[in-house]
């Protein structure tokens, strides 16, 4: 099987970095950290707490890049690190996570443009609709959905990530969309 153009310079920039390259670990940085950034504040709600995670996830690739052989499974690697952060974080804290952003529930809730004003009473009343639907979502499949739209995985990453096979995960996906689909109703989701 050969590598991909995309899989050498990702094995290249993992390698550089393991040595002290600042330009490979910039790469990795730009490349990821917005996607693993996106995900935690999915899962938390909270912007500062998603940065500290990012940074802390970041942190300990840093530490542990010397003994990671790329394998392709760096991403799952990574936003593996990043959930066992953010758990650990949370159990410290003793406090569960809080709703997600108004942006974020805009954009899975479709039909709402970003230059659209988010603000108006139909789009709030909307995004009230998703946050209470979301928040009737089991913690396993709220997880799927956050990992799939927020921190742009695949479903194989994921099935990786939470170590479940990837017919779990892609069951758990239909499940957690079918269910937003019945408690929004047909007003609130576009076919």
């Amino acid at each position: 099987m050969s590598q991909t153009p995309e899989n050498e310079t990702l094995q290249e920039n993992l390698q550089r970095a393991a040595e002290g390259d600042e330009d490979a670990w910039r790469d990795i940085v730009e490349t990821y950290s917005y996607r693993v950034f996106g995900l935690i504040r999915a899962q938390c709600g909270n912007n500062e707490l998603a940065e500290e995670i990012t940074q802390s996830t970041f942190c300990t690739v840093v530490m542990k890049i010397g003994q990671y052989t790329e394998v392709g499974r760096f991403e799952a690697w990574l936003f593996r690190i990043a959930m066992n952060r953010l758990r650990d974080e949370m159990r410290r804290r003793k406090r569960q996570a809080r709703p997600v952003e108004d942006e974020v529930l805009t954009s899975l809730a479709g039909g709402i443009g970003p230059d659209e004003d988010i603000h108006s009473d139909a789009d709030s009343e909307q995004l009230a609709n998703l946050r209470q639907a979301m928040a009737r979502l089991s913690e396993s499949d709220l997880k799927v959905i956050q990992m799939r739209h927020y921190g742009g995985l695949s479903f194989a990453q994921i099935a990786q990530v939470l170590n479940q096979p990837i017919g779990t995960v892609l069951a758990r996906q239909h499940r957690a969309l079918k269910k937003l689909r019945e408690l929004l109703g047909p007003n609130d989701v576009d076919s």
